[in-house]
């Protein structure tokens, strides 16, 4: 990996305190039914493994809005306010906001760029990869929950406008009242002229969806199982990851995907830093992740209930995926 030039880049480590795993696991896995917040997926590997469900045929949710940001990066950073910063939360590689930037750099002059992300080691690859190709960019990177994103976005610079990215479906894991109190919450650090960029997955048949979670690779499968393989490494578990059949299904009537890793008999799984163990039924399942699907109706009562009016859409060509420019009221 390249030095980071350390003028134009600094790492602010708001991450989660060291035992809110343990903990979140310990409340998910006594529970009835059983469940893992889906934020835990990425450590190092597990993002490693979604940078490859992006690279799926079956996945079309990267696909789908690069078609967008591609088709209209030029058009979008036009209806951004002039000046703003770019705020994204959830960046990842930041693969897809190399396009937004290129668009704003070409009408500007310098333009500075804060990535939220829970994996710091991500933010300083990618913070590398963006300064060596946009030398008039400056990243101040953020490792931390964008669930808070109050708690985790630096102080606006005096006079400097904002813009936040969401991209990807990542509002979709996030349950309906979930996703407006986070863009609530948001809405508390934005003031009249700033705005959020949303990115959201549109419902589809089922044979479009279910496909994109359970791929013929078992990529999927292998990233859902590395949340057992993450407690084995650093809860001191003893989960047997072959015992646990990934699951991925879309339920029409809520219009959400829902994941879950079954057990194939009944066992007991012991977890040293619970200081016990988890029994697990016969056909059992962890849930450990849902992605909602939006329609225009629930986007716009989403942006209702948060404080945002929805000013502007686009879609990719075959009106799978829709990003949207929030306004803040």
């Amino acid at each position: 990996m390249q030095s980071i030039a350390a003028p134009r880049f600094r790492l602010i480590d708001r991450g989660l305190p060291p035992d809110t795993f343990a903990a979140d696991v310990a409340a998910g896995l006594g529970a009835l039914p059983k469940s893992i917040p889906p934020q835990y997926f990425y450590d190092s590997l597990g993002s490693a493994l979604f940078e490859a469900i992006c690279e799926l045929p079956e996945y079309y949710v990267t696909r789908s809005e690069t078609d967008i940001l591609t088709s209209f990066s030029d058009e979008i950073a036009r209806a951004f306010p002039p000046q703003a910063r770019l705020v994204e939360l959830g960046s990842g590689s930041a693969r897809k906001t190399r396009l937004l930037i290129d668009a704003l750099l070409r009408r500007r002059d310098e333009l500075h760029y804060i990535p939220l992300d829970i994996d710091a080691g991500m933010l300083e690859k990618s913070g590398s990869a963006l300064l060596g190709d946009f030398p008039s960019l400056r990243v101040t990177a953020v490792s931390g929950d964008f669930r808070r994103p109050s708690l985790a976005i630096p102080q606006a610079e005096r006079g400097e406008r904002t813009v936040v990215l969401f991209l990807g479906s990542s509002i979709g894991n996030l349950d309906p009242d979930a996703a407006a109190a986070t863009l609530r919450d948001l809405r508390t650090v934005l003031g009249p002229g700033d705005a959020l960029f949303l990115g959201a997955d549109l419902r589809k048949p089922r044979a479009i969806l279910e496909p994109a979670y359970d791929d013929a690779l078992g990529v999927t499968a292998a990233f859902n199982r590395n949340l057992l393989q993450r407690m084995n490494r650093e809860l001191g578990a003893n989960f047997a990851l072959e015992h646990f059949a990934h699951r991925a299904f879309y339920d029409e009537r809520l219009g959400r995907i829902e994941m879950h890793l079954v057990s194939d008999s009944a066992q007991r799984v012991r977890i040293e830093a619970l200081g016990g163990a988890i029994e697990f039924a016969a056909g059992e399942s962890i849930h450990t992740e849902n992605s909602w699907k939006y329609d225009d109706e629930t986007l716009a009562q989403l942006a209702r209930e948060s404080g945002f009016a929805l000013e502007q859409r686009w879609t990719d060509t075959n009106g799978w995926f829709v990003d949207v420019l929030l306004a803040a009221r």
